[in-house]
């Protein structure tokens, strides 16, 4: 209750995870049919660059601004991957930032501008204020429904969606890491009796590797057809007092997932280090037989001739 996203909106676990969201929303349109969006920790939806909690931080600094403004002394910086591209795209298209990037949108709002007139999003926040500000912001929007209550439990009562295909985001603060571990576990758990084709997506950090370990080791038994893994660290993953890096897993990931954020995670590697090179996994943790065969990617930075042109 006492997490505020305001102070890391737009950081390098954001560009990861709203990277793979706008992957993710780009595969559910592939159909004509209409999808659900739920988001079972929303947050305020937007975020403003310019204020007091992100100006005592600047963490958005060594995240998306590296996308608009690169450090000239690591070269000059060719044209991002296509899906980078377009994620920028659309976050500078967002009302507000015609002079320059002055908005960072949160989820909701990333995946409601994304979303066509036929599909819906269930947004729910505990934090009374946040919920205030979300509902607010999605007043005149009828595709969006903001609960205020406990994501995990609301779950029950929403899935399955009526639209019968969709994305659960479950993005939490892990105040408690290894306890928010375990109840992401046993929500996921009953998640999929209830919808076992759903989309389920869980944004995690990376401080310790220890702590992540055992919620990567039950995904491979959690029943989804298909995990995939994607990570990018900052930072060596052994010091609990920073964040060293986030990952997001995706049960039931779209069959060509790995194939869409390969290039962009090489990418993100180049752009967001910090001091040392930062360094991206891209692994199948469950693979059913109809997914193409698709090796561990786990890279050093990519040579000179390699770097994103």
């Amino acid at each position: 209750m006492n997490y505020r996203h305001a102070y890391h909106a737009g950081n390098f676990a954001d560009v990861l995870k709203h990277s793979v969201l706008f992957a993710l929303i780009d595969a559910l349109k592939v159909k004509d049919t209409p999808f659900a969006l739920i988001d079972t920790h929303a947050g305020s939806g937007c975020y403003a660059l310019d204020s007091e909690e992100a100006g005592k931080t600047g963490e958005y600094r060594d995240g998306i601004a590296r996308l608009l403004f690169p450090d000239m002394q690591r070269g000059e910086r060719g044209p991002l991957p296509a899906l980078l591209r377009h994620w920028l795209d659309s976050v500078l298209a967002l009302p507000g930032n015609e002079h320059g990037l002055k908005l960072y949108p949160g989820s909701p709002l990333q995946a409601a501008r994304a979303m066509r007139a036929m599909d819906s999003a269930q947004l729910c926040e505990l934090h009374p204020e946040e919920a205030a500000r979300l509902r607010e912001l999605f007043h005149h929007d009828r595709r969006v429904h903001v609960h205020h209550r406990n994501g995990y439990e609301a779950l029950k009562a929403l899935l399955p969606p009526k639209e019968k295909r969709g994305l659960v985001l479950i993005d939490p603060p892990y105040e408690a890491q290894d306890s928010e571990f375990r109840l992401i576990e046993a929500t996921l758990k009953t998640a999929l009796q209830r919808w076992p084709n759903g989309i389920y997506a869980i944004w995690y950090p990376i401080k310790l590797r220890s702590q992540v370990q055992p919620f990567l080791r039950w995904l491979q038994h959690c029943g989804a057809r298909r995990v995939l893994q994607a990570e990018l660290l900052v930072h060596a993953d052994d010091s609990p007092l920073r964040l060293n890096g986030s990952g997001m897993v995706i049960l039931n990931a779209p069959w060509n997932l790995d194939q869409v954020l390969r290039e962009p995670l090489q990418a993100l590697a180049h752009l967001l280090s910090q001091g040392q090179p930062a360094t991206w996994r891209l692994n199948w943790l469950v693979q059913d037989a109809a997914t193409p065969a698709s090796p561990s990617h786990h890279t050093r930075p990519l040579p000179q001739s390699r770097r994103p042109r």
